[in-house]
C-alpha cells in the first residue's frame, strides 16, 4: 500500500479555477499562463515541505515533469499524483484529427507497436477495455520516470460511469494502474457515498477517494450526513478537496474541522502562495489527529 502525504497541493490555481469568484480565476490563469510561475510556487510548497502535487494530464503540466525530472536530486521525495484524463485536450484532438488521429497522437513512444496494435483492434471490436487502457498509457506518458504513487481516474469519467452503471470500468483502471505502473488506483467524485457502493461491487478494497469534504457541505452531493456516515462507517481512504469550501470557511476552522474526521488519510489545497502554502502547513500540524 503506497503512503499519501497528508497534505498535497492541488493545480487549480495554475488554470484559473475558482468556484466562488470569476475575477480571480482569470487574475490566476493570467498569472500562471507561465510554466515559470507554476515552478515558483511548487519550489516554495516543497521547500515548505509539502512534497505531493496532485495534478490534471493538462498538456501545461508536461514541462514541469521536465523540470523536475531534469534534476531529481532538487526534487528528492518529490511525487506527482496524475489525475486523469483532462477532457478538453481529446475533445480537441478528436476536432481536429478524428477519433483514429486523436489516438495516434497520444500514443505513448515506448510500446508504439503494441499501442497501435491494441487500439487498432479495440476500435475495430469495440473492446472499451483495450481503449480504456491505452488510454491511460497515453496519459501516462509525460510522467515517465517520475513518482507516481496514485493514479486518479477524475470524476468527469468517474460520475458518468457512475450514472451510466458501468462499474466494471472502474476496476478495468484499478487493475491496469497497479499492474502496469505499480501504483495505487484513486477516484475523484462529487458524490462519494454512491461511489463506494459501486467499487464495492467491483470489488475494489479499500480505495483512496477524493472527495469534497467540509463542514459546509459545499458541493458534497449526496448529502452531508451520508459523508458523515461514510467517514465513519465505511472502509476507504478519504482525500478531502474543498475543504475551505472556497473560501467560504476561515483557514482555521476549516482545517480543525477537517482534521478532526475519522478515516481522512490527506487534504488537497489549491494556494499561489508561500505565505498560503506555510500557514495551511502549520495548521494542518497543529491540528492534524490533535
Amino acid at each position: 500500500m503506497n503512503e499519501i502525504e497528508p497534505l498535497l497541493l492541488g493545480d487549480n490555481q495554475f488554470f484559473g479555477i475558482n468556484h466562488m469568484s470569476e475575477e480571480k480565476a482569470r487574475a490566476q490563469a493570467l498569472r500562471f499562463q507561465d510554466a515559470d510561475a507554476v515552478i515558483e510556487v511548487l519550489d516554495a510548497a516543497y521547500e515548505e515541505g509539502v512534497r505531493g502535487f496532485m495534478c490534471t494530464t493538462h498538456d501545461r503540466i508536461e514541462p514541469i515533469c521536465d523540470h523536475v525530472r531534469a534534476d531529481p536530486e532538487r526534487y528528492s521525495g518529490f511525487t506527482f499524483l496524475p489525475c486523469m484524463p483532462y477532457a478538453h485536450k481529446y475533445a480537441n484532438a478528436v476536432t481536429e484529427d478524428g477519433m483514429l488521429g486523436a489516438i495516434r497522437r497520444f500514443l505513448p513512444e515506448e510500446g508504439y507497436l503494441d499501442a497501435a496494435l491494441r487500439g487498432g483492434r479495440s476500435l475495430a471490436g469495440k473492446d472499451v477495455e483495450g481503449i480504456a487502457t491505452l488510454l491511460v498509457d497515453a496519459e501516462m506518458k509525460m510522467f515517465h520516470d517520475l513518482s507516481t504513487p496514485v493514479v486518479f481516474l477524475q470524476n468527469i469519467v468517474v460520475d458518468l460511469l457512475l450514472g451510466l452503471g458501468f462499474e466494471d470500468a472502474l476496476r478495468v483502471f484499478a487493475e491496469h494502474v497497479r499492474d502496469r505502473y505499480g501504483a495505487e488506483p484513486g477516484f475523484i467524485t462529487m458524490n462519494l457515498p454512491t461511489l463506494l457502493d459501486a467499487l464495492e461491487r467491483a470489488g475494489i478494497e479499500n480505495p483512496i477517494v477524493c472527495s469534497n469534504i467540509n463542514k459546509l457541505g459545499f458541493r458534497m452531493c449526496g448529502g452531508f450526513e451520508a459523508y458523515e456516515r461514510a467517514l465513519r462507517e465505511r472502509r476507504f481512504r478519504a482525500i478531502a478537496m474543498s475543504v475551505f469550501a472556497s473560501g467560504a470557511i476561515p483557514p482555521r476552522e476549516a482545517i480543525e474541522w477537517i482534521c478532526a474526521q475519522p478515516n481522512v488519510e490527506s487534504i488537497v489545497f489549491g494556494a499561489s502562495s508561500r505565505d498560503h502554502i506555510r500557514g495551511t502547513r502549520e495548521l494542518v500540524e497543529e491540528l492534524w489527529r490533535a
